[in-house]
């Protein structure tokens, strides 16, 4: 299973933010292609881009950092990408930058045929992003709850050809408060393709908890927090990940 640093991107710098607020954005460094090397230095295998501005700008906005963080890195490991990309010409241009991987959420609701098209155009690239709350899919920056439920969307996006599922429970993201491990493995155990979790890392046992349910379909997941404060040593949650899930 895959420990997943996230660097999210706010005006060009990588912050955190709480429960997906803006104006609760903490900054954790001016230089987000430093902290890219960093983790890679720390046995990383694989890193989660966000760009939060272009989240909420519905287009990317952090171009800059991105291709920073590309150029540093040059195709040592995966990066996925989110953030504002709503058409086939962005997801194209970060593809051809070096990106590996495209993840869609709030388009993915809001526009499915553009989802299938993506699929289609671009097989084994495209990830889902589902943020929800208490099983209800939320939007455009989890400002708006939409109704529909995750397990049923996420099935949906399978049969579109989602290569996987981010699943982030928002009401745990930023928080520290542990993973919402029952409503990960109840979405992972209805799907055929992985699910990477996501929201409320906090400590090794918040891994091991995870690594003891990774056969479900999880295949990994994102943190962030956790490891920009020190309450999760990066290092070591990847070493336990490895002996608890390698065969």
């Amino acid at each position: 299973m895959l420990i997943i640093p996230a660097i999210d991107l706010k005006d060009g710098k990588c912050v955190r933010l709480k429960q997906g607020r803006m104006d609760e954005s903490t900054i954790f460094s001016e230089n987000p292609s430093e902290i890219s090397r960093q983790w890679v230095n720390q046995g990383a295998r694989r890193l989660h881009l966000v760009d939060l501005d272009g989240a909420f700008a519905g287009k990317p906005v952090n171009d800059n950092a991105i291709k920073s963080i590309v150029s540093e890195l040059g195709g040592e490991i995966p990066i996925q990408l989110g953030g504002g990309i709503r058409n086939l010409d962005t997801v194209e241009s970060f593809l051809n930058s070096g990106v590996d991987s495209i993840i869609i959420g709030t388009a993915a609701v809001t526009q499915p045929e553009f989802l299938q098209e993506a699929c289609l155009a671009f097989p084994g690239q495209i990830i889902v992003g589902l943020d929800a709350k208490d099983g209800d899919v939320a939007i455009n920056g989890w400002a708006e709850l939409t109704g529909h439920n995750v397990i049923d969307l996420a099935k949906k996006f399978e049969e579109y050809g989602a290569e996987s599922i981010i699943y982030t429970d928002i009401g745990r993201d930023g928080m520290l408060g542990g993973v919402n491990i029952e409503a990960t493995v109840r979405l992972s155990e209805s799907l055929i393709i992985p699910v990477i979790a996501s929201g409320g890392v906090s400590n090794l046992k918040d891994i091991q908890d995870l690594c003891e349910v990774s056969n479900t379909g999880i295949r990994g997941v994102i943190t962030g927090r956790a490891i920009y404060e020190g309450t999760l040593n990066f290092r070591a949650a990847q070493e336990l990940a490895d002996r608890q899930t390698r065969p």
